[in-house]
């Protein structure tokens, strides 16, 4: 038994160092498009998300690529980090098809029930994945899984509070249909049901 868990933390080092390059390109994307965010005084924030507006359902695309400060991209970098490194461990390949399914869902979640406000940020997708990654923890075991399952436990459970509108100004609903869609996607993938793209 210890030897397995041995094998599957060294395992997840492994894999972790072969995927820092993409993690690092993809935070950095973010960071340029803040960048040009901020040189366009946030103009870019009417591509998020408009709950019920023709003009904010771009936004189900858009909104989890940009942020409303530096601060929000910033707290939102570490947990995306760890969280995305973790998918790209578990599902292999299908973390892609994984993300879209998540955005899309959690995204038009918002569109349709959020309230009247722009909603951005890479929130939903943080709490999609650790939601994808715990449910997966509990529908197929395996060492691997569970450890990572356990990290997102222990050092993210705080993502799971996100969903209470406990804080001015922050889309809880997001969070909440980030939650929804993380579930969902790991129940459709795990009994073999198409995405929604």
């Amino acid at each position: 038994m210890l030897e397995n868990i041995t094998n599957a933390l060294s395992n997840i080092v492994i894999q972790t160092q072969a995927h820092l390059h993409l993690l690092f390109l993809l935070l950095g994307a973010l960071l340029v498009i803040h960048i040009l965010n901020s040189i366009s005084h946030y103009r870019l924030l009417a591509l998020g998300i408009y709950p019920r507006k023709m003009i904010g359902l771009p936004g189900i695309i858009f909104a989890p690529f940009l942020h409303a400060n530096f601060n929000h991209l910033f707290f939102n970098a570490i947990p995306l980090f760890v969280l995305l490194d973790f998918m790209m461990i578990f599902a292999g390949h299908r973390w892609i098809p994984a993300s879209i399914n998540i955005i899309l869902i959690s995204g038009a979640l918002t569109w349709l029930f959020g309230r009247p406000a722009i909603h951005v940020g890479a929130s939903a997708v943080i709490t999609g994945y650790w939601s994808y990654l715990v449910f997966n923890m509990y529908e197929q075991g395996g060492i691997t899984v569970i450890i990572l399952g356990f990290i997102c436990l222990y050092y993210f459970a705080g993502i799971f509070f996100g969903i209470l509108p406990l804080r001015k100004g922050v889309s809880w609903e997001g969070h909440l249909f980030g939650l929804i869609a993380g579930v969902l996607t790991a129940w459709m993938q795990a009994h073999g049901i198409p995405f929604v793209f």
